[in-house]
């Protein structure tokens, strides 16, 4: 791999970099207005509250974010080997890539990309030994590859598939139907959908789905979504023909999540207030014409998700007694409240999902934040492991209780998704597709430290480097967290990370609390009243690869998006001297006030409710926009955003960036980068994702030593 190195042979030894002064960078003038709010006796200025407008409708907002993104382009414009790293991660992106399969009705299921595409299209096999063919092909869909096919899910007889179309990034889904035979689209057209599954009817004559109502004219990327309903729509008919199936408008907060067992009897309803897993289970017997939705789990206490069914007998994976979650069976037969029997106990890894396929229980496990896959007997008893290939991460294992196969995606941080075939009878796994890579995995290494946080809690951290990179000498260091919402971060494959590491730089991943890495008392540690924790743990990381002369607060770059954006924004304004670089993309800025957007009230789970004082309080601690501090040097920073991001409004990070630029804290520059036509990262089009990473490394590199002048 001695090609790797040209790029940056020169720059690897560097211990530390000093830069010459450079000129000052003249922002766009934003202007401070007086809004003020208070709060249990504190007032709160807020004064640039007028760019949380939409880009769209307000033309002073729009005006502000041409001239910051010229600003931001003119200073990108000067770094040292921008083009190159761009060149370096477009050849390195140009593989082919395949999503796991999904079988039904004899066909499988397939997304692929043949390397450079912007977006995936769907295939199909008509058999074992059919070829593939093409069904839907999103790329011709818009002049810039900003429209991505999103959701979709094959009827069981396999004659159509339903899908739905993501445009510009937003949540927002229209949905359509394709005949398979055909590849062509049938009449049905369904709109204002959003954070819905589709689960078809046993017969195939049509689905369910979930949506809300529509939204005032101008506000579909803004307002708040209430009052989600379930909806059966039948095939070839209006949407406005569909049928309610379950709502709940005395509790317009609740979400609904609906799907139907495996052999169509039951459809499972899970209904949740925030992004808690925490969740009420009504079931609504399909053979009872009335579909009279009836209450399997009426508090709304605990996690609840279905790994299988055969007739009445319900298979779940569920956090209740057990932080660490356990599988239990259900009697969907017996009248009243889910009378839970324990199959598959907790264990010291925590369960993240199960599936019931050919007659076994297939069971995958975090385990110190890998993955690992165990089989168990429908009665419970353990039958053994799933070899893996390494450490690393795997998704998939999707079907039906009948199928005797399933299939599985494994990949690591240098080891990109390789597809495998399990047969349950077996029990081997065998490759169904493999990519063909520009690079040879085993250049690089992979290991995993663990490292004390302020208050003496061991904090899981991977490393990942070149196998040439000596990291008992300082390095330039890229550390990566997102520490909320129970999601755990694997090691996974990406290949904007391999191009980092190809640069020379190492990368980190800590695993912090607020995560689901080591079940519900991992995910309370970070949350809440105790977000700090989160917070403590991020800095200590970087304490650690300091101290362990992995790197220098000179050479060190913090990324997060989205809570991890926050995350960034947080740690940079405790501990500015820590890091040279800080990369908050896409990421939760106002702490005050997040809970008034699209999303964003679903939050109040892990953040706590600005309208409660307690909560309040903590909030206003950490929340990034309020507390950039005049007086300290900052780290060069480079926020990321996108005008169409309706998860995370962009006037979040257009806030926090007017508040950086208009404070007083050192030489360094405070950029934003706004893209346009794109949302909160689902759907975006690979050239727009190569020109933003390839911008965000030249960025971290110069200002961490990697590359220069």
């Amino acid at each position: 791999m001695r090609r790797v190195l040209v790029l940056t042979a020169a720059v690897l030894s560097m211990t530390s970099l000093s830069f010459a002064a450079e000129p000052a960078i003249s922002y766009p003038p934003a202007q401070r207005g007086t809004v003020a709010d208070t709060s249990f006796g504190v007032t709160v200025p807020d004064p640039y509250r007028w760019l949380e407008e939409s880009v769209r409708t307000a033309p002073e907002v729009s005006a502000w974010v041409d001239a910051e993104n010229k600003v931001t382009q003119r200073e990108l414009a000067k770094l040292p080997q921008r083009e190159a790293i761009r060149d370096r991660l477009t050849k390195l992106w140009n593989f082919e890539k395949f999503t796991v399969p999904a079988t039904e009705g004899g066909r499988t299921f397939f997304e692929h990309n043949t390397g450079l595409q912007n977006q995936y299209a769907l295939l199909v096999q008509d058999g074992p030994d059919a070829a593939p063919r093409q069904l839907l092909d999103p790329n011709g869909w818009a002049t810039d590859g900003a429209t991505a096919l999103a959701e979709w899910s094959a009827s069981h007889d396999g004659k159509h598939v339903v899908y739905a179309i993501q445009d510009g990034g937003t949540d927002w889904r229209t949905v359509k139907v394709l005949n398979v035979d055909t590849a062509q689209d049938e009449s049905d057209r369904l709109r204002w959908v959003k954070f819905s599954g589709l689960s078809w009817n046993a017969d195939g004559s049509g689905f369910f789905y979930s949506r809300y109502a529509e939204p005032p004219q101008g506000a579909e990327y803004q307002s708040t979504n209430l009052d989600q309903t379930v909806y059966f729509h039948k095939l070839g008919t209006a949407q406005s023909e569909d049928r309610k199936v379950y709502a709940t408008p005395d509790r317009p907060k609740l979400t609904h999540d609906a799907e139907v067992t495996d052999d169509g009897h039951y459809l499972v309803i899970y209904s949740r207030e925030g992004t808690d897993d925490r969740c009420q289970v009504t079931l609504v017997d399909l053979r009872d014409p009335t579909w009279k939705p009836r209450t399997l789990v009426a508090s709304m206490e605990d996690s609840f998700a279905l790994a299988g069914a055969e007739g009445d007998k319900l298979y779940f994976v569920t956090n209740r007694s057990a932080p660490n979650y356990r599988l239990v069976a259900v009697d969907a037969a017996k009248p009243g409240e889910a009378d839970v029997q324990p199959l598959v106990p907790e264990a010291k890894a925590t369960i993240e999902k199960a599936s019931l396929i050919g007659g076994k229980l297939i069971v995958a496990y975090i385990e110190d934040a890998k993955s690992v896959v165990r089989l168990f007997g429908k009665d419970g008893q353990a039958q053994g492991e799933i070899a893996l290939p390494g450490i690393g991460s795997v998704t998939g294992f999707d079907g039906h209780a009948g199928d005797k196969e399933t299939y599985y995606r494994f990949s690591s941080f240098a080891l990109p998704p390789t597809l495998y075939r399990y047969d349950v009878a077996s029990g081997q796994s065998s490759v169904f597709k493999q990519p063909q890579v520009p690079f040879d995995p085993a250049d690089y290494v992979v290991s995993q430290v663990f490292y004390p946080s302020k208050d003496g809690t061991k904090i899981p951290m991977f490393l990942a480097h070149l196998r040439g990179v000596d990291i008992t000498k300082p390095h330039p260091t890229l550390l990566y967290g997102y520490g909320g919402f129970n999601i755990p971060v694997l090691p996974t494959f990406d290949v904007t990370r391999l191009a980092w590491m190809q640069m020379g730089g190492v990368y980190a991943v800590a695993n912090l609390r607020g995560g689901g890495e080591y079940g519900k008392a991992w995910h309370d540690g970070g949350r809440l009243l105790k977000k700090q924790n989160v917070f403590d743990d991020f800095i200590a990381a970087g304490e650690y690869l300091v101290k362990t002369k992995v790197t220098t607060p000179k050479q060190l770059a913090v990324y997060g998006r989205s809570n991890g954006g926050l995350l960034v924004g947080a740690v940079v304004n405790q501990r500015p001297d820590l890091f040279a670089a800080a990369l908050p993309a896409v990421g939760v800025q106002d702490m005050l006030r997040f809970n008034q957007f699209t999303a964003g009230r679903f939050w109040v789970d892990d953040y706590g409710d600005p309208a409660n004082e307690a909560d309040f309080r903590n909030l206003l601690t950490f929340s990034p926009y309020h507390n950039v501090k005049s007086g300290r040097d900052y780290p060069a920073i480079l926020v990321t955003t996108a005008d169409t991001d309706d998860r995370v409004v962009p006037g979040h990070s257009f806030k926090y960036a007017a508040a950086l630029q208009a404070a007083k804290i050192g030489p360094k520059p405070h950029l934003i980068r706004i893209e346009t036509r794109a949302g909160h990262g689902s759907g975006k089009p690979t050239d727009k994702i190569i020109a933003e990473y390839s911008d965000m490394w030249a960025f971290i590199g110069f200002y961490t030593g990697l590359t220069k002048k």
